[in-house]
């Protein structure tokens, strides 16, 4: 299962948003810059967000986005489902309104395709954005560590 760049540039777009949280309304020209995202683009990756409620703008000279709520409250899960729409690796096992197979009922590749799904399920539903924020910090901290003798 590949993510189109709508949940790739999208959850790139929100991570920017949330290490920059309590800065105020970040521009979308900043984010498109530090994240290497089209200006276009970006428009239209947010408004998806902003419909959905992950986002809020600000308008005005100093305006911009912001998260509607703090990142320890936003899961990936969310934030890819609004942008790809419902997760599954076959229309059979979609989490919303999968299609209907005559053979659903003994199908055993179907078996594979859920457990694919909720595993998948599993993992984005699991990290916040404040995970994404605090292996950022980790990644990034490579400075403090301690050697003892």
């Amino acid at each position: 299962m590949k993510l189109s760049t709508k949940g790739r540039y999208g959850l790139k777009a929100m991570f920017d948003l949330a290490i920059h949280q309590g800065e105020g309304p970040i521009p979308l020209k900043h984010i498109a810059e530090r994240q290497k995202i089209s200006d276009h683009y970006l428009e239209q990756l947010i408004a998806s967000l902003r419909k959905a409620g992950l986002v809020k703008s600000v308008r005005g000279a100093q305006g911009g986005y912001m998260l509607a709520n703090s990142p320890d409250k936003v899961v990936v899960g969310e934030i890819i489902r609004v942008l790809e729409g419902p997760l599954g690796p076959s229309e059979c096992v979609l989490e919303e309104d999968p299609t209907a197979c005559a053979r659903a009922d003994y199908c055993v590749t179907r078996v594979i395709w859920e457990k694919i799904r909720v595993s998948i399920s599993d993992v984005i539903d699991n990290i916040t954005l404040q995970d994404m924020v605090d292996d950022y910090h980790k990644l990034n901290n490579k400075d403090n560590y301690m050697f003892y003798i």
